[in-house]
């Protein structure tokens, strides 16, 4: 068995710092244009051309930008998830508005002259436990309520899933993140077996042996394995989090649920109703129903004629209901 090395000094992860080892290797400008080359499937030479203007001290509601450069006339704003958040798009929002202030500096928005800024590419390298497809486009308009058109304003993010066996065409032309995805799978295999300080040192060692990261992790070595710990520890937080949350949900959302599908029977049955011309009191007599309840349904049900979609029409008669209330 591989011996552990420095078993008597034990890392403690500082949960307050808030780097991760990709955004670690990724921050080495040759590195990260190896990346960029591998996701848009150019071949740019030379890393100085790379403008970093990651957002290193600008926090907000406990958020912080992972790699942010400017190339060309394109300002590339990438995060790396271990946890699935449907919320990136609108935290890039806030993020591109930081990066366009200091873009702009102090150049007026009055004047007559137009300020041209470089065009947002948003990005996220996910390599979590769930299950997730390979590219999955999130959009800041999926947040919106009652949305209705085109939204006036959109922000797309693509994620794709940097985990071993995903996006094999990208690794291949991406050999640091490919080796980057072998050194996550190794932690994860061995912490299953052992305590978490082992397991990546394990993994750490494992990778040397192999040729994987071999620089980086010897160069890095204790910070890499603080990092480490300090990722898997919060992916599994996360989970622990998402699990209560979920129970607490389901007990609590039980009462609503039986409302909510009582609500839904009612209206397909008045669908039916109004389909053979039934009279709003006919209807309301033969389900047992309140009059004025069977009205405010036929009145929302008549604009989806003929098909009458059931869950739109549910939708909008608990918003009736809702202004009621107020």
């Amino acid at each position: 068995m591989m011996e552990t090395k420095g078993k008597d000094k034990q890392l403690v992860a500082n949960r307050r710092y808030k780097d991760t080892v990709f955004r670690m290797l990724f921050s080495k400008k040759e590195n990260l244009l190896s990346l960029y080359n591998a996701v848009t499937g150019r071949e740019y030479e030379d890393a100085a051309d790379l403008q970093i203007v990651t957002l290193e001290n600008a926090i907000y509601m406990g958020m912080k930008n992972d790699l942010a450069f400017i190339l060309e006339t394109n300002i590339y704003l990438y995060e790396h998830q271990s946890t699935l958040n449907p919320n990136i798009p609108l935290r890039d929002l806030f993020y591109i508005s930081i990066e366009y202030q200091k873009y702009i500096n102090n150049r007026s928005l009055y004047s007559s002259t137009l300020q041209k800024i470089p065009a947002p590419k948003f990005m996220v390298f996910y390599n979590g436990t769930d299950e997730v497809e390979d590219r999955v486009e999130l959009k800041l308009s999926s947040a919106y309520e009652h949305l209705s058109g085109e939204p006036d304003l959109e922000l797309k993010v693509l994620m794709l899933n940097v985990n071993e066996g995903h996006n094999k065409e990208l690794m291949e032309h991406c050999k640091l993140l490919q080796q980057y995805a072998r050194y996550v799978a190794k932690v994860r295999e061995y912490a299953a077996k052992m305590n978490l300080n082992d397991a990546v040192e394990y993994a750490i060692e494992s990778c040397i042996k192999e040729g994987v990261l071999v620089d980086f992790l010897r160069e890095n070595r204790s910070e890499v394995k603080m990092l480490s710990i300090l990722e898997y520890d919060e992916e599994w937080e996360k989970k622990k989090l998402r699990k209560a949350e979920y129970e607490a949900g389901v007990e609590a959302g039980r009462e609503d649920g039986i409302e909510t599908g009582r609500k839904r029977t009612i209206v397909t049955k008045v669908c039916k109703k109004l389909q053979k011309g039934c009279s709003v009191e006919e209807t309301a007599e033969m389900l047992e129903e309140d009059t004025e309840t069977i009205r405010e349904i036929y009145e929302i049900a008549k604009a989806y004629a003929p098909e009458y979609d059931i869950e739109k029409i549910c939708k909008e008669y608990d918003r009736h209901e809702m202004s009621q209330i107020k």
